[in-house]
């Protein structure tokens, strides 16, 4: 008898919620008064994500996270709004969250993943009325799951060992393990570990199962890969033939090399296993991925960049003329990176989101001859749809928003807002203006920032400054409304907040993301350095005395950078998950392709590539008070390099604190666990710019 359910990823259930069937915004009592933004606000802004236009264009299903302060964790739900905008309906109301809404061709139904029967399965909801019904039933979680043109599949992926001819060996073999005395792990090769997780030789695999019941179908058995990609792919790696027949799918297929490889490639499959997948990019060595069908099954659409391992080429669009035809590239003449790939319903248009200038805007490119026309760039464009008559429909937020749902119609320049969920909030809410400037950067070449008024502006006051850096480095800090790093909990604490795109941020060109490269403490810093004198010149209302710089990741690093190398000019820093010791650094990480890209080499082929801006050279000239914080299952810049830092700092006797996580990764996710952050940050910008000089 098959085993069932014996290994499941560890789910805590959402604390119970207010049942109700639609949602209009609560309104705020009379005597209120709104208050500056908080990092509490923040954290209890409901969010929305991945939503899916229904088959006849009515309709758009999305989850919608809420956050519990008290149980510490956030939930998710299915709700449904109509494409005109109205109330919106909630559909499921379980404990266990819901994620990944998927409509049946005939727009009766909804697949969806849920943890519901204590495992991650697949569900349907009727939308005529009735219950939901688990439609797998399997013996390991699914981790998500791509539905077929004609509603009679579902591909599927699971974590399995790759030597396991069942999904019972993979459960058995879990078991045994467990029942184990001893804990030692022996690796062969890389990857040991990636992102947060150690790796216990399971891999992610594709399954095809019916959705009338029936075993799996192991479809990418043979593939040493993980598909899709750990630790940023998902169901968009994944499609059906229009005929349901058959599947492409992303995987890096690179054996020994994958810790420093980025050579993705496409795959064709039959869905009834009757054949070995055929790779159909092989002679891109770059990075291939998000295969799309254009609606009458003739064309396949799908990113490609262009320079083996480099992880922030440009995405360009490729189309081959299906099955036979040559791959085109569309988008060669156009100098952004694409982030997906939407058909119009006639098949002519293909939409897609790229980062522009601080924003991520929506264009909309001709598949016959690539020409490029931007539709809407005014903020962040997540996630967008089309309708048969052309509307656009996609989530929208800005630096004063988080997501909203909103549709264009055909030749209009302003969307429509379609949900509200946080409008009453963000009434009871002071925030600070924000507003974009220019400045001439390294090389006298333009570079682009933003400053975040305080939340209660006076013209009359001096503020001081939060210098927020961001990383990646091949990254922005745009017209977003982020998570972690939001300018507006520092606005509504009183400061100004300045984020400047330095060279080597996203959206302003390749060759100006490409520039960083071999360069991470030269252009940046003088970028850095340019802008703060810039908005300082620009507002006078800011206190260039009082200035503090904060970063993550990159940002970081650079200012562990910045303390060696600009000792004199802040009163503060802040360094969160940010490499002390760039060399060592490189034998600490997990994807090694980005240090070999980013430092041309490694550490023994080009070592000054290494040294040349490493901070750990310059801890001599260090005097500037840091707060050091890092996570423990930071996997992508170890802890080791955050106590050093911190080891460092004590050791010469500058003023500093360790705030250390020990369940946490790159980011700090946890509700409790952000707000200690975020009081700690603020706390400590406090201690050291807050002594009286606010007024003029």
């Amino acid at each position: 008898m098959r085993k069932k359910h014996l290994f499941r990823l560890r789910r805590v259930a959402c604390t119970s919620l207010l049942i109700f069937v639609a949602v209009a915004p609560t309104a705020v009592s009379a005597g209120d008064e709104p208050h500056p933004f908080t990092i509490h606000d923040l954290v209890v802004m409901e969010r929305i994500s991945d939503p899916q236009l229904s088959p006849d264009g009515q309709n758009v299903a999305f989850v919608l996270r809420t956050t519990d302060p008290e149980a510490n964790r956030g939930c998710r739900d299915l709700w449904m709004v109509s494409s005109e905008g109205g109330p919106s309906v909630r559909l499921t109301t379980h404990e266990a969250s819901e994620n990944q809404p998927r409509w049946a061709p005939d727009g009766k139904s909804l697949f969806f993943l849920s943890g519901r029967s204590g495992s991650s399965q697949v569900w349907q909801l009727p939308l005529t009325g009735g219950e939901a019904r688990q439609v797998t039933d399997l013996p390991l979680d699914v981790g998500g799951f791509v539905l077929s043109p004609d509603g009679r599949k579902l591909a599927v992926f699971m974590e399995v060992f790759l030597d396991c001819e069942t999904l019972d060996c993979t459960v058995d073999r879990l078991e045994q393990r467990e029942q184990q005395k001893t804990t030692g792990r022996l690796y062969e090769r890389l990857f040991i570990r990636h992102w947060d997780t150690w790796d216990d030789g399971r891999r992610s695999q594709l399954f095809v199962v019916p959705v009338a019941g029936g075993e799996p179908v192991y479809v990418s058995r043979g593939l040493d890969a993980d598909i899709p990609a750990i630790t940023w792919g998902g169901p968009e790696e994944i499609t059906f033939t229009s005929d349901s027949q058959s599947l492409v799918f992303t995987a890096r297929a690179v054996g020994r090399e994958e810790a420093w490889s980025v050579d993705f490639d496409l795959y064709l499959v039959p869905a009834d296993g009757s054949a070995a997948p055929v790779c159909l990019t092989e002679d891109n060595e770059a990075w291939d991925t998000q295969p799309v069908f254009s609606p009458d099954g003739t064309m396949l659409a799908y990113l490609a960049m262009a320079r083996p391992g480099y992880e922030a080429d440009r995405f360009r669009i490729v189309v081959r003329e299906w099955p036979n035809g040559k791959p085109r590239v569309l988008t060669e003449k156009w100098d952004r990176s694409a982030r997906g790939i939407l058909f119009s319903h006639d098949g002519k248009t293909i939409y897609t989101t790229a980062d522009d200038l601080g924003q991520v805007g929506l264009f909309a490119i001709k598949v016959a001859n690539g020409k490029v026309r931007p539709v809407f760039r005014d903020g962040t464009v997540r996630s967008p749809s089309v309708t048969a008559d052309g509307r656009l429909i996609f989530g929208r937020d800005h630096l004063r928003s988080s997501v909203e749902l909103y549709a264009l119609a055909p030749g209009s320049k302003e969307p429509k807002a379609i949900t509200h969920f946080n409008q009453d909030r963000l009434a009871a809410i002071r925030m600070g203006e924000p507003e974009q400037f220019t400045f001439k950067g390294w090389n006298d070449e333009e570079v682009h920032a933003y400053l975040v008024k305080p939340a209660d502006f006076d013209p009359n006051r001096r503020y001081p400054v939060a210098f927020l850096i961001h990383g990646g480095p091949q990254g922005s800090f745009g017209n977003d409304f982020h998570y972690r790093w939001n300018p507006q909990t520092y606005s509504g604490a009183g400061y100004a907040a300045v984020m400047v795109d330095f060279h080597g941020s996203t959206g302003y060109g390749q060759a100006f993301t490409d520039s960083i490269r071999g360069d991470w403490g030269g252009k940046p810093l003088e970028d850095l350095k340019k802008g703060l004198a810039a908005a300082i010149e620009r507002y006078p209302w800011l206190d260039g005395d009082r200035v503090c710089a904060l970063g993550a990741s990159y940002g970081g690093y650079m200012v562990n950078w910045i303390a060696g190398n600009w000792p004199d000019r802040f009163r503060c820093l802040v360094s969160h998950d940010g490499n002390l010791d760039e060399r060592i650094a490189y034998f600490d990480t997990e994807e090694l392709w980005f240090p070999e890209w980013d430092h041309e080499g490694t550490p023994w082929s080009n070592p000054e590539g290494f040294e040349k801006h490493n901070p750990i050279n310059f801890v001599d000239n260090w005097k500037t008070p840091m707060l050091v914080i890092h996570g423990a299952l930071d996997f992508r810049v170890v802890e080791t390099q955050g106590i050093s830092t911190f080891t460092a700092l004590q050791r010469r006797g500058i003023p500093s604190q360790l705030l250390y996580f020990p369940d946490e990764n790159h980011w700090v996710l946890q509700p409790a666990n952000s707000i200690l952050w975020h009081e700690t940050v603020l706390a400590w910008l406090d201690r050291w710019l807050r002594d009286g000089n606010d007024e003029k």
